[in-house]
């Protein structure tokens, strides 16, 4: 899915709204619990409830690596039930030197199929290249996470300037507008102000509204461009907003809720 597609899919759901499936076992419903394949009959359903509401799911493959083979099964086949006109982005934080990324942007565009896969950029341009190659694909690059680890380094200053910024200005180099993108967390509003000023043009995957405490119309307000340039993922707040028997239903709701809130944005 290229720029012009992604945006239209927000002006046509009036939604900038990434649902994540990180769906854990001990989380869902208990009378799932007891079906086979019982994560992936909680995908569909929640999928089921929420495509309506969203332009993009994100699903981190932590939850399903986990799980061994048959993790990677439900993975592939969670994918594969997303319809095709919503963008999905495969949350691997993978990282590694050209050879062995090549491998890894095979795995996920190829094999699971998925539109991006986020990606740690501190190896270097050789590292993220190779998922650069694939035309309608996206590298999602960390740029400031909404972690409180995340001053550990990235919030380091050097010569006047965080590394966060360095690392986004030179990597933004690497690609373009149309194929990279950078992960910033909600919980930094202020920093998210400073690195659209940097990539004015770019799209941003903006985690942490909602549970980890984001407040949407900070991100908005500070994030948003001329063609939409958010994509503002939540997870928990919507996939556990409910524990019984209409738990896709109350995913449904809460969905929809944020896209009301969005809509008014556009």
């Amino acid at each position: 899915m290229n720029l012009k597609e992604l945006s239209h899919q927000i002006q046509k759901k009036c939604s900038f709204l990434c649902v994540g499936l990180d769906t854990a076992i001990d989380k869902i419903p208990d009378f799932l619990k007891k079906e086979e394949d019982a994560v992936l009959q909680f995908n569909k359903k929640i999928i089921d409830a929420t495509h309506h509401h969203c332009v993009a799911y994100k699903i981190n493959t932590a939850f399903y690596e986990a799980g061994g083979s048959k993790g990677w099964d439900i993975l592939k086949k969670t994918f594969d039930y997303i319809p095709n006109t919503i963008f999905k982005i495969a949350d691997a934080k993978r990282g590694d030197i050209g050879n062995t990324a090549k491998q890894y942007a095979k795995a996920f565009f190829q094999w699971l199929g998925a539109d991006a896969v986020t990606l740690s950029p501190y190896m270097g341009e050789d590292s993220i290249k190779p998922f650069l190659e694939y035309p309608g694909k996206w590298a999602i690059l960390l740029g400031l996470t909404s972690n409180p680890g995340s001053k550990d380094f990235q919030l380091l200053k050097i010569e006047n300037e965080y590394l966060f910024e360095k690392v986004i200005k030179i990597s933004s180099q690497w690609g373009t507008a149309e194929n990279t993108m950078y992960v910033v967390g909600a919980t930094k509003p202020e920093h998210l102000a400073l690195i659209r000023k940097i990539i004015p043009e770019h799209f941003l995957l903006v985690p942490g509204v909602g549970e980890q405490g984001g407040d949407l119309e900070k991100v908005m307000s500070a994030g948003k461009n001329s063609h939409g340039g958010l994509l503002i993922n939540i997870s928990r707040g919507i996939i556990y907003a409910g524990s019984g028997a209409d738990f896709a239903e109350k995913a449904g709701e809460k969905a929809q809720e944020y896209r009301i809130q969005m809509e008014r944005f556009l």
